[in-house]
């Protein structure tokens, strides 16, 4: 596999990362199902979704795969009255990544940036590598200190 921006920016900031390739479905990106194709748990398996408000702008969440966003709670962890998930079709411009391959690392832009705080019940949690078809086994806190992410809770 091609090293990604993530891979890149990761390796540079001397952070050690597991990297886990698994088969494409196009007919279904889902963090469950990209979970069941790896065998890893899927509350150890983190999707990073991006959000607008309108007082802040962009933000991000990562949070479990089989897990929902709340978006109530994502509003009041970033200081917003409301904020709105962004368009499949504005993903690639804002961040530089395709939904499916959506990583919280090497985004275009820094962006606010929360984990959902389950994350630190692990020693290893897995987000996309940047690509469909490869995901990142990293220590949470070391990614939270990477792209300056606070742990909070921010799920259903």
């Amino acid at each position: 596999m091609t090293k990604t921006n993530a891979m890149r920016l990761l390796e540079a900031a001397k952070i050690p990362f597991e990297l886990m390739e698994y088969p494409v479905d196009e007919n279904d990106l889902s963090g469950a199902n990209i979970a069941r194709k790896t065998g890893k748990d899927p509350t150890q398996v983190f999707k990073t979704l991006v959000f607008y408000g309108e007082k802040n702008g962009h933000g991000v969440c990562c949070i479990p795969a089989c897990d929902e966003l709340d978006l109530k709670k994502v509003a009041k962890a970033f200081g917003e009255k409301k904020v709105e998930m962004i368009p499949v079709k504005d993903l690639l411009r804002t961040t530089g990544y395709i939904r499916g391959g959506c990583s919280p690392v090497g985004m275009k832009k820094p962006f606010p940036t929360v984990i959902d705080e389950t994350a630190i019940l692990f020693d290893k949690i897995y987000v996309s590598a940047g690509v469909r078809g490869a995901m990142l086994g990293i220590d949470p806190s070391a990614l939270a200190d990477y792209v300056g992410a606070k742990f909070i809770d921010v799920t259903v």
